[in-house]
């Protein structure tokens, strides 16, 4: 595997580099569109990447490794989770995200204060490490509401939506068609034809000591402010407000409603064809066989 890419940096006024954008890569026999790089003419701003399938697998370095593998993720050229991202945050430089592009943290007072004198308007978006993806990738049929919500490094599939709540981390996203109303956590990845609905929460492994990888299976539903803390098969949802973690205690039942067992949430990793909700007399949270089918609505999905 050869891995050949030309990037664009983005430097500050002392030399630091802010971003890299990776507008040309060759990875194997996938390409981005072309563009004609030769058209920019400060030559001190291009930077040339060879890479193999070993470099993949190896810790991020510099702010260069940490945007190329970053934008394979947002081409799509990588799955989620499938390549080394460990020294990522220690890689990337926190800066303004600005309507004049990337500016260094410690430039931007003199920025802003240029911006009045000159009345040439300067608007921070925001202080972070990551840009939104759009900035530097744009997916295709895919539809976002509010693309400051979703960071470089998502990995979201043709028929993908994002309604406006929706959120979607690096190294995460959709493997098929999916409405996005909810936070998709970084390392969690929605199986094709699921629904995360307004308000829900997919449980990250960048925080609170959690390293399990959440996944949401094929037809899915969670329903609005659910939360989910546990890998999940397919055919399931969630109610409306529940928020199953690895050590939620559920009473499982069978199709005629007769109590099974009480197991823990973990002890339902990556079951299928089950349905989540909390008995509203007693208070107990409840796993019995999913009847219904989850459907999407095709013409919101075409994205073309």
């Amino acid at each position: 595997m050869i891995i050949k890419a030309l990037g664009i940096k983005s430097v500050s006024d002392s030399g630091e580099i802010l971003a890299v954008a990776f507008p040309v890569i060759d990875f194997d026999d996938q390409k981005t569109d072309s563009v004609n790089i030769e058209d920019i003419n400060t030559d001190s701003k291009i930077v040339e990447v060879s890479w193999t399938e070993k470099n993949l697998n190896e810790p991020i370095g510099d702010v260069v490794d940490a945007y190329l593998k970053l934008h394979l993720l947002s081409y799509r050229f990588v799955l989620p989770n499938s390549v080394n991202l460990d020294g990522l945050f220690n890689a990337l430089p926190n800066v303004a995200w600005t309507n004049q592009g990337p500016i260094s943290i410690n430039e931007i007072d003199s920025k802003l204060s240029e911006s009045k004198l000159n009345n040439s308007p300067l608007f921070i978006r925001s202080l972070d490490k990551f840009p939104p993806m759009t900035d530097y990738v744009i997916p295709k049929n895919v539809r976002i509401a509010d693309a400051s919500r979703v960071r470089l490094g998502a990995y979201l599939s043709p028929g993908t939506t994002i309604m406006h709540e929706g959120f979607v981390n690096f190294n995460a996203g959709t493997l098929g068609n999916a409405m996005i109303e909810g936070r998709i956590s970084a390392g969690v990845v929605i199986g094709n034809n699921s629904d995360l609905g307004g308000g829900c929460s997919t449980m990250g492994t960048l925080s609170g000591g959690n390293d399990i990888k959440i996944s949401v299976g094929e037809n899915c539903l969670l329903g609005a402010n659910s939360g989910l803390g546990i890998p999940l098969g397919d055919n399931c949802i969630i109610e409306a407000g529940l928020y199953l973690t690895a050590g939620t205690k559920i009473e499982v039942q069978d199709k005629d409603g007769n109590i099974t067992g009480v197991h823990k949430g973990a002890d339902l990793s990556n079951s299928s064809n089950l349905v989540f909700f909390r008995n509203s007399q007693n208070g107990k949270v409840v796993a019995k066989p999913n009847k219904k089918s989850v459907e999407l609505n095709s013409a919101l999905h075409k994205n073309d």
